[in-house]
């Protein structure tokens, strides 16, 4: 199992939407080092969900339920999604100024490379994370 950050603008679509849907298609990536990544998921793998714009924090956790295929929407074949399940909304959403404000994150691509909108968690970051949002409530 791989884990894995998806960003999301909570005026377009937050982590409520995904929880009311119960299941949702992953889609709207366009970045190709964002397309690689998502191309890698695997059913089973966990995602954190990160609020982007004024929010700018990780709120929840998603799981994909699908192994990666063609948007739907598009007939373009580039256009790559996955599809989501909800598995709970942190106790407490977690900044990104408190995760800029540890070291342990210094290296890891929401810090560095902040525009990218699915990226790698490395498992220690992970458990570093659900341990600062004080767990998954479901």
């Amino acid at each position: 199992m791989a884990y894995w950050l998806l960003k999301t603008e909570p005026g377009e679509y937050s982590y409520a939407n995904l929880e009311a849907a119960g299941r949702d298609v992953w889609d709207g990536v366009r970045n190709a080092v964002a397309l690689r990544y998502l191309r890698a998921m695997q059913p089973g793998d966990q995602a954190l969900v990160y609020h982007s714009g004024k929010e700018r924090a990780v709120v929840g956790v998603a799981q994909v339920a699908t192994e990666p295929h063609p948007d739907p929407r598009t007939s373009d074949p580039r256009w790559t999604v996955v599809d989501v399940e909800p598995r709970g909304r942190l106790a407490r959403p977690v900044g990104l100024a408190e995760i800029k404000a540890d070291r342990a994150f210094q290296d890891w691509e929401l810090v560095r490379l902040p525009r990218l909108s699915v990226m790698p968690v490395e498992p220690a970051l992970w458990e570093r994370i659900l341990r600062m949002g004080g767990g998954v409530v479901r």
